[in-house]
């Protein structure tokens, strides 16, 4: 049962920013479960589970500029991950024909099956945070958060 919200003479601006400030406690709060359960469970981090699952979509892989766009961070971040994790035999680099500065990261075969294993691991995680949440729940924040990306998006 969801409790009544009584009504309110404030401003609509307070009530967004309410909704924010909940908004991001939530997230930082899964965040940092998340962070805890790949460092604790697994040894790594959140960062190199990213690149990961970014390289588990494009099977013929990306060029590191393009991934570093797709998860929107500088190219000297993914750089280091991807270089680790090629040391790990997680991932291969290859150079892009034509282009002897250019290079694309792709999943190997073991880096496919961690990512695969953490990515269940992942999925569990996010449920029991959210175990909680009914499927009229789920619908309904989905579909609002769709109007706040909505928006957003208009607006850049």
């Amino acid at each position: 049962m969801k409790p009544e919200i009584a009504p309110t003479t404030e401003p609509l601006s307070k009530a967004r920013l309410r909704v924010w400030l909940k908004l991001l406690k939530t997230v930082n709060g899964v965040e940092t479960g998340i962070r805890r359960n790949l460092r604790d469970d697994h040894q790594t981090t959140l960062p190199r589970f990213d690149v990961m699952s970014a390289l588990a979509r494009f099977s013929d892989g990306l060029k590191m500029s393009e991934l570093s766009k797709f998860l929107k961070v500088s190219n000297g971040n993914v750089t280091g991950i991807v270089d680790k994790l090629s040391e790990e035999g997680l991932v291969l680099r290859v150079a892009v024909p034509g282009d002897r500065r250019a290079q694309i990261a792709r999943l190997t075969p073991k880096g496919l099956e961690a990512f695969e294993e953490l990515a269940e691991h992942h999925e569990s995680w996010i449920n029991n945070l959210l175990e909680g949440l009914s499927v009229d729940d789920i619908e309904t924040l989905s579909s609002t958060l769709d109007v706040v990306l909505s928006h957003q998006a208009e607006k850049e």
